[in-house]
């Protein structure tokens, strides 16, 4: 039985991605360039839908397109798999987990804010015109919870 050939429009429709991302992801090499019938339309595989559907998963898991072009390198060597996606998984976790201790960071010192503004407005003449964590902002030096961004190097 011959595989059933598909065209962009129907390779889009069932995988729910518009046809000019899937011609982005062919010229960034995620998918192979399909075959073109006579007259000069693509012609795709159930192979293919199985990569977008691959595709869209890891996205959903934070993977790049960078990362993801590497899974399908390893998915088509299948020995060495196993270690290189876990390596690949335990540094994406890392990432996360950096994330989340640092939104922790974040919503304490909000928390903390909020509860000094409350605090503030019950006793509001015990305090000067400005507001005390304003007040705060402009005596401390800034701590960031957050990572600064290094810059790109050309």
């Amino acid at each position: 039985m011959e595989p059933r050939v598909l065209h962009i429009g129907e390779v889009a429709r069932q995988s729910g991605v518009s046809i000019d991302t899937i011609r982005f992801y062919e010229k960034a090499g995620l998918l192979p360039r399909p075959a073109r019938s006579k007259g000069g339309y693509r012609i795709y595989e159930k192979r293919e839908l199985e990569d977008l559907e691959f595709i869209q998963n890891a996205q959903q898991l934070g993977f790049s397109l960078k990362e993801i072009h590497e899974l399908f390198a390893i998915q088509r060597h299948p020995q060495e798999a196993c270690a290189t996606v876990r390596d690949l998984i335990a540094q994406k976790l890392a990432v996360v987990r950096s994330k989340i201790e640092q939104l922790q960071t974040l919503e304490s010192a909000l928390a903390d804010a909020n509860k000094t503004c409350r605090k503030a407005l019950r006793n509001s003449s015990s305090h000067s015109d400005i507001c005390p964590v304003l007040e705060r902002f402009v005596a401390a030096p800034p701590q960031s919870t957050l990572p600064r961004r290094k810059k790109r190097e050309n």
